[in-house]
């Protein structure tokens, strides 16, 4: 049985690849674990030589990556030459301060000399989705491979495309060819793989279901796991909000790569004094963005990735309009090809309703009335996920104290949530455990040792 990759937009088939044999799989995690041994004892200076270069070949090679992320999964070009980009961006900066990170770190004990090292655990084995097919994977391997460790991984099937152009960077930059490999299996093949000796552990970026799944399955055989879980980030626009500036971040953040982000903006929590107000300014914003082919400039909104995923968000906008929301904007399945769906507003939305429940995988948004900044705090928090959350106020300091009161691994004001490669990023809750990025995420993946020296 193959791997497939359908165009989102169109419905046809790109490429079809076959899976890898069990004998294939065993000869890569060998090849890998031989791989790591050598790798580890590499100097920072000659990671960081290769990181750079894959930065490079990402530069030059944008455009391809671009095109080929809009074939596999409709990202609009714009954004994939964005996400192109910030791939660079977060190698760059642990080929820079990969080094001080890891730096040993003296402790005073009665002994004569006391320190922590942090030293490779070897194969890292990453489960990645489709929704950032470039993003999502290098923001694991970048830290992964400056500490020393070697990189496996098993993409989402439908971007296989991308798993391979991404083992490709790694080879062409210099790294030796079995340190990064692609899995091409099936998901039912994964628990083996987890289980295999030469695994060391394991971080997944996907549904909670998914996450509970590997958990368990690595917990089962001791190996350590990062999870980056799913999200229904709140974001609260309390009355004395810029609501000009609110509308605009949140519309774009809840748009960006079509709804489809565990960290894009999802429940608007509206201090009920500017609801209405909040609720015109959204709309017309939404509206506003282009929908169409990814692979036409200009475009804001391309398909969703998959027409199942697409039916399942319209079942969820259904199923909250029965229990007493109203669609302001969008909700409706467009006529022709295409797993399209249009930016959509539902307000009236209660607890309940799908789209206050349930994380929404697309271009919906739910707006919920507050009556107050304690009550937004409350509908916020009133959620099993806990990955970001944003606070929309003229007043800084307010801003901050709100988001102190926020259960959510980020917490933004002023400003729509994102990752970034200085910043450490996961969530808390069903949104998962562990950190990626910045200093907590390169040592996720390490050996911390204590040395004592009598």
């Amino acid at each position: 049985m193959g791997l497939r990759s359908l165009n989102p937009a169109t419905g046809e088939v790109i490429a079809e690849y076959p899976e890898a044999t069990a004998a294939e799989v065993a000869m890569i995690l060998a090849e890998a674990s031989c791989a790591f041994a050598g790798w580890k004892r590499t100097g920072f200076a000659e990671r960081a030589s290769r990181m750079r270069a894959a930065a490079d070949l990402l530069d030059e090679r944008k455009e391809p990556l671009a095109v080929l992320m809009a074939q596999e999964m409709g990202k609009p070009l714009a954004q994939g030459r964005g996400e192109v980009e910030k791939c660079a961006w977060v190698c760059r900066y642990y080929a820079d301060h990969a080094q001080e990170l890891l730096a040993d770190r003296e402790a005073k004990t009665d002994a004569t000399r006391s320190f922590v090292a942090f030293e490779p655990l070897g194969p890292v084995l990453a489960v990645m989705p489709w929704n950032f097919p470039l993003w999502q994977v290098f923001r694991f391997a970048a830290p992964a491979l400056m500490a020393g460790n070697a990189g496996l991984l098993k993409h989402a099937a439908n971007v296989t495309g991308a798993a391979l152009a991404i083992e490709a960077v790694f080879k062409d930059a210099g790294f030796p060819p079995p340190l990064f490999r692609a899995l091409l299996i099936g998901s039912e093949r994964v628990a083996g793989v987890i289980e295999a000796r030469e695994v060391k552990a394991v971080t997944l970026t996907g549904s909670t279901p998914a996450g509970q799944a590997v958990a368990s399955r690595a917990g089962a055989v001791l190996k350590k796991t990062v999870l980056e879980l799913g999200g229904s980030d709140p974001y609260l626009v309390l009355e004395d909000a810029d609501l000009e500036a609110a509308a605009e971040t949140c519309a774009a953040s809840r748009l960006i790569n079509g709804g489809q982000s565990c960290i894009a903006a999802k429940r608007f929590v509206v201090v009920d004094d500017v609801r209405r107000a909040f609720e015109d300014r959204l709309v017309e914003r939404m509206r506003a963005r282009k929908v169409g082919d990814p692979l036409a400039e200009g475009t804001d909104v391309g398909p969703l990735a998959r027409a199942d995923l697409r039916d399942a968000l319209h079942r969820q906008v259904e199923g909250s309009v029965r229990a007493g929301a109203r669609v302001i904007l969008g909700g409706q399945v467009p006529d022709g090809p295409g797993a399209f769906y249009p930016p959509t507003v539902l307000t009236d939305v209660r607890k309940g309703m799908p789209v206050y429940e349930e994380e929404t995988f697309g271009p919906v948004a739910a707006v919920i009335a507050a009556r107050d900044e304690a009550d937004a705090i409350r509908i916020a928090n009133d959620s099993p996920f806990g990955l970001g959350a944003a606070v929309f106020t003229r007043d800084g300091a307010r801003g901050e104290r709100v988001a102190r009161e926020l259960e959510a691994g980020s917490c933004f004001v002023n400003a729509l949530v994102r990752s970034d490669p200085r910043l450490p990023f996961g969530g808390i809750k069903e949104s998962g455990y562990g950190r990626e990025l910045a200093d907590f995420g390169i040592r996720e993946f390490v050996n911390i040792k204590t040395f004592y020296i009598k």
